[in-house]
């Protein structure tokens, strides 16, 4: 189960990566390129994101908050809030990271020593919470 976590991180990185190039944007398939799955999906519609102030994380560290797409803050700082404790003592010190973690909707999870939490849904919407 751990290794779901994984893809979800890639694609929230590569969204958080995205601006930082100099190549042209990508662009959406198009409709006859069949299928899009979720995660490439929520990759291409995530928007900059709107800054939601901080949540207290794991082991007190101060965590900001970006929510993405259709989410507003209120639910964005409840689902980091949620996530943070719901996790155990041996989720947050797992070798892999803590995570994949299911709230309704959302799957969170970061990888080892990563200072970014991510969370996302299969209809597109991300959260990020960034270790200060």
């Amino acid at each position: 189960m751990k290794t779901l976590a994984y893809p979800l991180l890639l694609v929230a990185a590569a969204a958080a990566l995205a601006g930082c190039g100099s190549d042209p944007a990508p662009t959406a398939p198009s409709p006859s390129a069949g299928p899009v799955p979720a995660a490439a999906a929520a990759a291409g519609s995530t928007a900059p994101g709107v800054p939601c102030g901080d949540v207290t994380g794991t082991g007190g560290a101060k965590t900001a908050v970006v929510a993405h797409g259709k989410v507003d803050c209120a639910a964005a700082t409840k689902l980091l809030r949620d996530y943070f404790a719901k996790l155990t003592p041996a989720e947050v010190n797992d070798a892999d990271g803590p995570g994949p973690v299911v709230l309704d909707d959302w799957t969170c999870g970061s990888g080892p020593n990563d200072p970014v939490t991510a969370c996302s849904t299969e209809d597109g919407r991300q959260v990020e919470g960034t270790r200060g």
